[in-house]
């Protein structure tokens, strides 16, 4: 049974959302569950990768020019993937309380980025489109070093770089989908991370 976030880290959270629209956490995933997942991820025979695509149904395209990652989408019959989709849950339980956000669901899939792939800037959701409303990522990737590459940049409304994240093993960044564009930078060695979605189940959502 993965532990419980406790109500006051909850709180943190949820006024970090209000007050910068981001949060950078660490250990709030369990390092069993860490390990578990990038044991997973790097035991090839035990889950299938394929060539990312940006945009959405039936403007769906692989372009290796703006993203060059491959993924697999998690799945809630796994009992590694349910260990870290039972924790986002209580992620979207808690801020629902708090802020009224109204989440859902939450989609989330591997990614592995091979030396020289990237991510080109992007938004995960256009604005007032009312799709993807809070962005996840978890890094998996013990002792990573600054010349290694592959760091997530997040920007501000201006354009502006707001923070750079190294990828390391137990990081957790939320972040409002519509607000921030980020990007990835070209890596060195191999990155593995999940990115995820926290969407409404309509357009009714208040905050």
């Amino acid at each position: 049974m993965v532990s419980q976030i406790s109500e006051a880290m909850l709180d943190v959270i949820a006024d970090a959302l209000v007050d910068k629209g981001y949060i950078l956490l660490s250990d709030i995933i369990p390092d069993y569950v860490s390990l578990a997942l990038l044991e997973k991820m790097q035991a090839e025979q035990n889950i299938e990768f394929k060539k990312a695509a940006i945009g959405r149904g039936i403007e769906q395209q692989i372009n290796t020019e703006v993203r060059c990652d491959k993924i697999s989408w998690l799945d809630n019959q796994d009992h590694i993937d349910r260990e870290y989709i039972l924790v986002m849950n209580q992620l979207k339980d808690g801020l629902n309380r708090r802020l009224f956000m109204g989440l859902f669901d939450f989609e989330s899939h591997y990614a592995v980025y091979e030396p020289g792939a990237f991510y080109k800037k992007h938004l995960d959701s256009l604005h007032g489109s009312q799709n993807r409303i809070l962005s996840t990522v978890f890094f998996l990737n013990p002792d990573w070093q600054e010349n290694d590459g592959g760091e997530l940049i997040l920007y501000d409304e201006s354009d502006l770089p707001l923070e750079v994240v190294n990828p390391n093993i137990g990081t957790l960044v939320l972040f409002l989908s519509e607000r921030f564009p980020h990007e990835v930078r070209p890596t060195m060695k191999t990155r593995n991370s999940i990115a995820g979605w926290f969407r409404v189940s309509n357009a009714n959502h208040g905050f």
